[in-house]
């Protein structure tokens, strides 16, 4: 290799060694939903984008692309140039539970880089007020009495939703009915409508519905109580005990994505998090901040898919 060629890629990553995100300032730096808008994930990628963007100098779009329990979104940006402008707003269903998926065009575990933990999310079990069970323990008593015809809705085959019921199920003995949908908000929308019978669903988006009565919580899958839905047991409380579990949501990138960029990445993501105003938005919706060093989330999502390929096993869940 010449010296000048040596040279030419030592310049190319002077950003990067330096230690400090810099973009193309032609272009935006994209961050892709995998679901659908009006969600929590979707108001929580536009709160990173509103704080990153002046930090960066640079604009940031947040862009749905849903389909594939997300790896619709997920491949687009496996497939996307390492280069910082084209990030993932990552989920369980992509980054731990994508064994259930046999005919992947990618490898999530190779072809996406982690930047950083986001958040993680407690679930609320709710249900539409009309039917008869007002409690998870008596949730779980119909179930056992009329297996299988019980529904709950999700996000999409292997979505954290998803994933949250199969848990359920294994947890309380029971057999539900699973109704994919292609988001999070389509779901709510039709357990409102009296379509469906229960949802797990991400903790932000419950409150308001709850308060106004259109959606019956019965039980919230953290460790305990949330400050928002205080009245709702932990389903510790309510007669399930040993079933905690959170959602959780990330930033990825391709990866193709050089270390040191991944790390400036790391560093900024975690900076704008640390902001009072930031944070305080974040707990505002129900999720706990978290954050984790480049290792730190890779060892987290090796856990996590140990954990989840359990659950994928264990209920033989596929999807071609």
């Amino acid at each position: 290799m010449s010296i000048r060629v040596i040279l030419s890629f030592c310049l190319l990553l002077a950003p990067f060694v330096a230690g400090a995100a810099e973009f193309n300032a032609s272009r935006p730096v994209r961050i892709i939903v995998p679901v659908s808008p009006g969600g929590s994930a979707d108001v929580m990628a536009r709160i990173m984008a509103q704080v990153l963007a002046p930090m960066w100098g640079q604009q940031v779009v947040v862009e749905s692309r849903t389909g594939a329990g997300g790896h619709l979104a997920g491949e687009m940006v496996a497939r996307s140039p390492g280069d910082g402008h084209t990030i993932l707003f990552g989920t369980i269903a992509i980054h731990g539970a994508y064994g259930m998926y046999q005919r992947l065009s990618y490898a999530p575990a190779s072809d996406l880089a982690p930047i950083v933990l986001l958040v993680e999310v407690p679930y609320v079990v709710v249900a539409h007020p009309t039917r008869p069970f007002a409690t998870l323990a008596a949730l779980i008593a119909a179930a056992r009495q009329r297996p299988g015809e019980i529904t709950f809705g999700s996000a999409g085959n292997g979505t954290s939703t998803h994933m949250a019921g199969e848990l359920f199920m294994l947890s309380a003995g029971v057999r539900l009915q699973h109704v994919p949908y292609r988001g999070s908000s389509q779901a709510l929308n039709d357990l409102m409508a009296n379509n469906i019978d229960i949802m797990f669903e991400n903790l932000p988006t419950i409150p308001p519905v709850a308060r106004d009565g259109r959606v019956r919580p019965l039980a919230v899958t953290s460790a305990a109580r949330v400050p928002s839905l205080p009245e709702v047991p932990t389903a510790a409380e309510a007669g399930l005990p040993g079933y905690v579990t959170n959602a959780w949501f990330t930033l990825a990138a391709p990866g193709s994505t050089p270390p040191a960029l991944l790390d400036a990445l790391n560093r900024d993501v975690r900076a704008a998090m640390a902001e009072p105003a930031t944070r305080q938005r974040l707990l505002d919706l129900g999720t706990m901040p978290r954050g984790l060093t480049v290792p730190e989330i890779r060892a987290y999502f090796a856990a996590e898919t140990q954990t989840w390929n359990r659950v994928i096993a264990a209920a033989n869940l596929k999807v071609d």
